[in-house]
């Protein structure tokens, strides 16, 4: 081993791997400057719990001549049997070191090993990364080197763990406060968080189209529904929507029991009106095919939804409101409260879909204006448009074919 070589990096790592700034970078960085060091490595990995809805963690595999390669694992993988029979379970839950030389007493202890010795390697060794919060997490180190690593190299590994755990964690920390975030607040307003935009006060004005839905019946289904039998229908129901507005350039701000606020920039995900009009409309066709999908059985029953979308363009506040030092980072504004009024209109007309002249005008030819109604708080009437593809009376009408099931319909 270069002593020498070896100690740079660990300084390198302390003063936070500046010229790697990725954790991918980082990792492979790391990786060739133990292997230039005298460190034969083949295969290394570092696998990091974090906290999001959908993903237990990440995982880092760089390999000798390769690229490092990026993946993550879902919870239900704590339940497989590929994970239960793997080291990193031990060092996950007990934080500590598991070593096999794979031509040794050990080397059939766990099934990924013959994978392993069909690679060509000869040595294995897992070490815990721990954090200074308590939280576990894995690191897995492998050569093909006859007779696996030397006393001296696995000296080097052990005493470069601490200052790789410290740097990860820090990456780690930065990592998971993006993903709450984008969580929580949506990926946007999680971008100008980070970046300082914190104080009450912090605001900026944009033009965007703004859609604000609702569903149908949710007081009535509350009443006669346990509440967890409710909160797994409204995760179907927002389902419904989510991903339709994600994948045509939208941000969910907001949910509000049954409600769902969300933007779609022009200057930013989507363009100009016209196009960011049509991408609003593509997603709350999808969304209403979703919805119209959708079925829940309940006993001997199948609930069936329905829900109301407005859609409106305008001028929108969007940063930092509230009291105290309890902030929301929501947008305001004349054409938010629009939005809201021909929502609760939608209803009233039996339509799933409106949309405010402003917004028809942008995406002309798939609207039929439904008429000119005052708006509650404002002082000029809205004409108000509907799909060409809808009529109020089917609507309004219970589904066919669902004798056995029961229609959410009435107005929320």
């Amino acid at each position: 081993m270069d002593t020498l070589a070896f100690r740079k990096l660990t300084d390198w790592l302390v003063d936070g791997a500046r010229s790697a700034p990725s954790p991918p970078q980082m990792m492979a960085e790391t990786c060739e400057r133990l292997v230039a060091a005298g460190l034969p490595l083949a295969r290394v990995g570092v696998f990091v719990r974090t906290l999001h809805p959908d993903i237990v963690g990440r995982n880092f595999v760089w390999r000798a001549g390769s690229e490092v390669v990026v993946g993550s694992a879902n919870y239900e993988m704590l339940d497989s049997e590929e994970y239960r029979t793997s080291p990193l379970a031990i060092v996950f839950a007990k934080g500590c070191e598991i070593r096999a030389k794979l031509d040794g007493p050990d080397g059939n202890r766990f099934p990924i090993f013959a994978e392993l010795r069909e690679e060509g390697t000869t040595d294995y060794i897992a070490l815990p990364l721990l954090n200074v919060d308590g939280s576990v997490h894995a690191s897995s180190w492998t050569t093909k080197q006859p007779g696996g690593f030397t006393d001296m190299q696995l000296k080097a590994l052990r005493e470069l763990i601490p200052p790789l755990s410290r740097l990860i964690e820090v990456t780690r920390l930065r990592f998971m406060s993006s993903i709450l975030l984008d969580t929580y607040v949506g990926n946007r307003a999680g971008e100008r968080i980070l970046g300082g935009q914190i104080r009450r006060g912090h605001t900026e004005i944009m033009q965007a189209a703004i859609w604000l839905s609702d569903l149908r019946g949710f007081t009535a289904l509350s009443d006669r529904l346990p509440a967890e039998t409710v909160i797994e229908i409204l995760n179907q129901y927002f389902d419904c929507q989510v991903s339709a507005i994600a994948t045509h350039g939208g941000e969910v701000l907001k949910f509000m029991g049954d409600g769902l606020l969300a933007v779609f920039p022009f200057d930013e995900y989507v363009g100009d009106m016209g196009h960011a009009c049509a991408k609003v409309l593509e997603a709350a066709c999808e969304a209403r095919a979703n919805v119209e999908a959708m079925q829940f059985p309940i006993g001997e029953t199948v609930e069936r939804f329905r829900f109301g979308v407005a859609l409106h363009v305008g001028q929108i506040l969007y940063g930092n409101i509230g009291g105290g030092n309890r902030l929301d980072f929501t947008c305001i504004g004349p054409a938010v409260n629009l939005a809201a009024r021909l929502e609760k209109m939608a209803s009233r007309l039996h339509r799933t879909v409106v949309a405010s002249a402003a917004f028809a005008k942008s995406c002309p030819d798939r609207w039929d204006e439904l008429g000119e109604f005052p708006i509650a708080g404002f002082s000029k009437a809205e004409r108000v448009f509907g799909l060409s593809d809808e009529t109020a009376g089917a609507n309004a009408l219970p589904l066919a074919g669902h004798s056995s099931g029961s229609v959410v319909n009435s107005s929320g």
